[in-house]
C-alpha cells in the first residue's frame, strides 16, 4: 500500500524558512517522480515543484523558483521541500504527491502559514 506522510509544517514569518518532509512507503521510492502540490485558502491545487531521482532532474513553478529546493533521502524514502524567503502569498496545504505505474498518489498534507 502506498502512504504518503508530510511534516514539517507550521507558522512562520515572512522572510523565514521551514522545511517539509514527506515519508513514503509501499512503493520502489528512488524510481518514481515525487513532487509537492500546494492548495492556498479559497483555491485550486497549485504545482510546486516536482523530482526525477532517476534522471537527476529537478523541476519549478516559476513562484517559488529560487527560494525553494526539492530534493530526496533515497535511504530514508524521503522527499523534502526547503523553502526560504517565504511570503504570505506562500500560505497553503502542502501535498506531497507520487507517481507510481501511472497512478497518483497523495499525502494528507501539512499546512504552512505566513504571517507576522
Amino acid at each position: 500500500e502506498v502512504q504518503l506522510v508530510e511534516s514539517g509544517g507550521g507558522l512562520v514569518q515572512p522572510g523565514g524558512s521551514l522545511r517539509l518532509s514527506c515519508a513514503a512507503s509501499g512503493f520502489t521510492f528512488s524510481s518514481s517522480a515525487m513532487s509537492w502540490v500546494r492548495q492556498a485558502p479559497g483555491k485550486g491545487l497549485e504545482w510546486v515543484s516536482s523530482i526525477y531521482s532517476y534522471i537527476s532532474n529537478t523541476d519549478y513553478a516559476d513562484s517559488v523558483k529560487g527560494r525553494f529546493t526539492i530534493s530526496t533521502d533515497n535511504a530514508r524514502n524521503t522527499l523534502f521541500l526547503q523553502m526560504n524567503s517565504l511570503k504570505s502569498e506562500d500560505t497553503a496545504v502542502y501535498y506531497c504527491n507520487a507517481e507510481v505505474s501511472k497512478r497518483y498518489y497523495w499525502g494528507k498534507g501539512t499546512l504552512v502559514t505566513v504571517s507576522s
